[in-house]
């Protein structure tokens, strides 16, 4: 039987198409956008690599507040850039370059 195969989503830095695993997703939720690991908040969402080029591109070109359709000021979008650096740090990559999450 063939595999299944998995959704891809284009990063909005560097604007590259990978599986959706591969990326940390953003959501809308009312006036502000959080870190949604999971990929299963209801709510307008974006996707982002974790490298620190591919965000500061979306972040530099306005490409986050443009594909949540939220207007974003600098502090909510340095509170952002934190969360997900954060991730990024806490989470590593199998074999097949998936997050996981170190226990």
């Amino acid at each position: 039987m063939a595999s299944k195969k998995q959704p891809a989503r284009t990063c909005l830095g560097c604007r590259s198409v990978k599986e959706k695993q591969e990326l940390i997703r953003i959501v809308r939720i009312e006036d502000r956008a959080e870190v949604d690991p999971s990929g299963k908040k209801t709510g307008r969402g974006a996707y982002v690599c974790l490298e620190d080029m591919c965000l500061e591109s979306a972040i530099k070109g306005s490409q986050i507040n443009k594909a949540l359709k939220i207007d974003l000021d600098k502090e909510q979008l340095n509170s952002l850039k934190i969360k997900i650096k954060n991730y990024a740090k806490e989470s590593t990559r199998d074999s097949q370059g998936k997050r996981n999450k170190e226990c």
